[in-house]
């Protein structure tokens, strides 16, 4: 069977020139437009790579005006999308007005069918290896981010934020709920640094007790307090040109937080009791659960430490947020479980897998680690079940047949479309990107009147 063959699209409102384009360009699925209306629609329809586009279009064919809205609407609804000008001689200007605004190229009439097909093969080519070189990219993390299990397109976007901001000398803030793995993306900052080969100094803010925190990362000279029986370095301190990570920032007390500020604006400490500043060479990364904006709104977090902390800000998504990630760490913290505690290769049932997708995941990868932990002990054989997860088990398995979910997305597209047209057919069909033919069999396999 043959390759099938890429598609095209022909803007143009001279229907002679229109087919010869056709003809010529045989090599393509090329549809066909005469306006904007049409070409609209075609957009919708078949999704081309490349479109050639003449400015003059109707129903002001001597202007530009209607062929530079339509390439901006196709370049702001399909960025890839590769736009080839034609015009005319007298039009050079407008052309390159267009190049200006985004098309790929420009071709003046008449031009050699060779030259046109030319300049089409090198622009499809262009967008296949943009499209080869964003999947190698999506499939490829650095080693420092090889340990993030993912296929959640913001969590790709995450860690590729993670990649620029990791060789900078910014501080980070890392927002997200607990559980969705702030630390983790702060060690990979660290390691994929130019730190990476000094120390990584994590310190939790909620755990430590408020009057032993400030001695934890400033450190304290002997005899500062009782017990204090030697000089003691502070976490700050011990992180020197490494990375301090400052978990759950936002549990800081008041007054340690002017403290901390004072050293992020002059790199410099002081130890309790002493009186010899300290200059610190240090990467600052943050993270917190709480929203830092309604703490200052409350008066509990200073807004000029927020603004020192919040260089740079990453935003870690929840679990449940992240379509398909749950059940992929599932099974990557059931092979890492069976075999720490040699179970042998377990597997997960089809009724755990729809549990553990159903699921809201409150806890998120921490809670669903521990749950996995738990089934792997508990399970009586190789195969672990709902019922050893201890989640909800009621509701239906959600169902993937290819055809049943393509009916039921088919039919809602057609709802939508009828609802926003008003019920006016013929609009409905343009904003499906369909015949009115087919619209009516849509309709009519559905049930819809």
């Amino acid at each position: 069977m043959s390759e099938r063959r890429r598609p095209l699209l022909i803007v143009e409102d001279d229907i002679a020139l229109q087919m010869q384009m056709k003809w010529a360009l045989d090599a393509y699925e090329s549809a066909t437009a005469a306006d904007a209306k049409e070409a609209i629609a075609q957009l919708r329809r078949i999704e081309p790579a490349v479109v050639t586009l003449d400015l003059g279009l109707p129903p002001a064919p001597d202007e530009p005006s209607v062929g530079l809205e339509l390439l901006q609407h196709i370049l702001s609804t399909a960025p890839d999308t590769k736009v080839i000008v034609v015009t005319g001689q007298s039009d050079r200007a407008h052309a390159l007005r267009a190049v200006a605004l985004g098309a790929y190229d420009f071709l003046t009439k008449p031009f050699e069918p060779d030259v046109l097909a030319l300049t089409i093969e090198r622009a499809f080519r262009l967008h296949e290896l943009q499209q080869e070189n964003r999947r190698l990219q999506a499939a490829q993390l650095t080693p420092a981010l090889a340990g993030i299990l993912t296929r959640d397109p913001a969590m790709m976007r995450l860690c590729r934020q993670v990649e620029r901001v990791a060789p900078t000398h910014v501080t980070l803030l890392i927002l997200g709920e607990s559980g969705t793995g702030k630390e983790l993306f702060a060690r990979a900052a660290h390691e994929a640094s130019e730190r990476r080969s000094q120390r990584f100094v994590a310190i939790n803010c909620a755990a430590i007790p408020e009057n032993l925190l400030e001695s934890e990362l400033f450190g304290y000279e002997k005899g500062a307090f009782t017990g204090a029986v030697k000089q003691t370095p502070g976490k700050i301190e011990t992180a020197h040109r490494g990375t301090l990570f400052l978990d759950e920032i936002g549990d800081l007390p008041l007054a340690l937080q002017a403290k901390l500020l004072r050293f992020l604006q002059e790199r410099r400490i002081e130890r309790l009791g002493g009186r010899e500043e300290i200059a610190v060479d240090v990467r600052v990364v943050c993270a917190t659960h709480r929203d830092l904006k309604a703490l200052i709104a409350e008066g509990r977090f200073r807004e000029d430490l927020y603004y020192r902390l919040a260089e740079i800000v990453l935003e870690v998504p929840p679990l449940r947020a992240r379509a398909g990630d749950a059940n992929l760490l599932a099974h990557a913290f059931v092979h890492r479980f069976s075999a720490e505690m040699k179970r042998g290769a377990m597997t997960l049932a089809p009724d755990a897998v729809a549990a553990i997708e159903r699921y809201h995941w409150p806890g998120n990868v921490r809670e669903l680690e521990n749950v996995i932990k738990r089934a792997v002990v508990m399970a009586e054989d190789r195969v672990i079940r709902a019922a050893d997860l201890g989640l909800p088990v009621e509701g239906e398995t959600e169902n993937l047949n290819l055809r049943a979910v393509r009916d039921k997305a088919e039919r809602q597209a057609l709802l939508k479309a009828l609802a926003r047209a008003n019920d006016n057919l013929s609009r409905a069909a343009e904003l499906l990107g369909v015949s009115r033919p087919t619209l009516y069999d849509l309709m009519h396999r559905f049930g819809l009147k």
